[in-house]
């Protein structure tokens, strides 16, 4: 664009300068060169943004007079009622005015310039934010580009998403209370969603006398209020190894010492796990009871036994993660510790539909103790004041109405379809030493211990396949030799292509 300067212009108004390139097609153009229009947005906003940088930026001067809308329609190939709706935007917000019968004028903008400086934000930042950028896999972790058969997402497969009833919930809650759910909300949750959610914990055998739910923005948020809210008294916990990787980085980013306890075929090692209770202080254990992350390991319910009555003789409190409890395929439901708590308060739930619903809703909830709850209230009020009350009762809505059953039919039916897909792929084409996973998205592969995951993924991506190498969910640095298979979002030919790729480069570079 050509700026209009006093300058370039001489003293010559915008109008006159606009008169001047009418004989000059090139120069008319050039003037405006860089207004494009977008398919996706009102012209006339379009025009208005344009014309507004124009004078913020100096390119249009303090009381140069404006081309007219008929002029700058015809200019700009656009409609003169779109030219006549931004010049009204613009004298509305002060940007320009007009005078009758003279037209419009660029108004007083008012655009301090100071001296420019540029800080080393890198040393502004503290300890805490350095550590969460080194941990974000995001950031630095496997790296994947369209076209590559990606086995590093557990997220659900958007293709599956009930949006045709989604829309339904969104325009009856809409209907029966727009005016409050686009309003401020409750700290504490949309409270027909924590009846709801109440009723549903109950259903799983959950003793909710004197508990209540905290709604959150998903797991991760959850998690990290409590760790906000808990005292540091032994600034140690207890987890299984491995475990979730999320987990793990906000128990580092919080300053917590991690204990893990190694897994067995059925849960947590008994014998190692007493042990552990016996010689140390824990503030509190954090477990992944049914198709743990990364293993896929459910606990049995023998196993939930002993672990209840060993946490229950020390005094530890037990934060359990309902990750993935509603993706059985086979086999009997196993109850959550939340349940096996029963009137007792040692239990701290926290969950999702993160895994088989709609994550881009961002809701969660923890159920615990009331005591506890009221002051983790306090907590979330202090950081995000509400989790969005829209979201909150379109997703109401929509569990009432009896969609989500219906969905997780559809779902687990898919999924158990690409798990068995990906286990009979895993025991044809892979040598591996071990391999886990009762149901879920997602299964865990012990390699041979002389072969580092990290090295196996560089050969694979050359071939187009990725995956989560399996040391990042270790509490102690080991899982060289392991990798996590997620299969959610794949199609079927891409599993078994995927894992064909993988066992093919093991057997090849590696003799496996």
């Amino acid at each position: 664009m050509v700026p209009v300067t006093q300058k370039n212009t001489r003293g010559v108004d915008l109008l006159e300068w606009v008169r001047l390139c009418k004989n000059d097609n090139k120069g008319m153009k050039a003037l405006f060169n860089d207004f494009k229009l977008a398919d996706d947005r009102p012209v006339y906003i379009q025009l208005r943004d344009y014309l507004k940088k124009m004078i913020i930026n100096g390119h249009l001067l303090e009381h140069q007079k404006l081309p007219s809308t008929r002029e700058l329609s015809t200019l700009l190939s656009v409609s003169r009622n779109t030219v006549l709706t931004a010049y009204a935007d613009l004298e509305q917000e002060g940007l320009i005015y007009a005078i009758k019968g003279k037209g419009n004028f660029v108004g007083t903008v008012e655009t301090p310039k100071t001296p420019s400086i540029h800080l080393n934000w890198k040393e502004k930042v503290n300890e805490v934010t350095l550590l969460a950028d080194e941990l974000d896999l995001m950031k630095h972790g496997v790296r994947w580009e369209k076209g590559m058969i990606a086995f590093n997402s557990i997220a659900p497969d958007e293709k599956l998403f009930d949006v045709e009833n989604f829309k339904r919930a969104f325009l009856t809650r809409m209907s029966i209370e727009g005016d409050v759910v686009l309003n401020y909300g409750y700290a504490k949750g949309y409270k027909p969603l924590i009846d709801y959610l109440l009723h549903y914990m109950e259903i799983k055998g959950v003793d909710i006398t004197n508990k209540d739910i905290l709604i959150t923005n998903g797991f991760t948020e959850g998690l990290d209020i409590l760790l906000s809210s808990l005292a540091h008294k032994s600034g140690r916990i207890l987890c299984e190894n491995p475990t979730h990787h999320s987990a793990l980085k906000l128990f580092r980013l919080h300053g917590f010492d991690i204990h893990g306890i190694d897994l067995q075929d059925d849960g947590l090692d008994i014998r190692q796990l007493e042990n552990s209770l016996s010689e140390h202080d824990f503030d509190f254990a954090y477990l992944i009871p049914s198709y743990h992350n990364p293993t896929g390991i459910v606990t049995s319910s023998e196993k939930r036994v002993e672990i209840m009555k060993l946490f229950s003789t020390y005094q530890v409190p037990i934060v359990e993660d309902g990750f993935n409890e509603e993706l059985r395929y086979s086999g009997s439901h196993l109850a959550p510790f939340a349940a096996f708590a029963g009137a007792g308060n040692n239990v701290i739930y926290i969950s999702s539909f993160s895994k088989i619903l709609f994550p881009g809703l961002r809701v969660g909830w923890i159920l615990a103790n009331k005591e506890l709850i009221n002051a983790l209230e306090s907590m979330k009020r202090a950081r995000t004041i509400h989790t969005s009350t829209l979201d909150q009762a379109v997703l109401y809505q929509y569990l009432h109405d009896g969609h989500f059953e219906k969905y997780l039919k559809k779902a687990k039916t898919v999924y158990k379809k690409k798990y068995e897909l990906a286990l009979a792929a895993c025991h044809q084409y892979i040598p591996y030493k071990k391999m886990t996973g009762d149901g879920g998205l997602h299964l865990f592969i012990e390699l041979e211990y002389n072969i580092h995951s990290r090295t196996l993924l560089k050969k694979c991506y050359e071939k187009g396949v990725v995956f989560s190498p399996g040391d990042v969910f270790y509490t102690n640095g080991g899982g060289g030799n392991t990798l996590r298979l997620g299969f959610s979002r794949l199609k079927e030919d891409e599993i078994v292509r995927g894992i064909k790729i993988i066992g093919e480069t093991l057997k090849n570079e590696f003799g496996g």
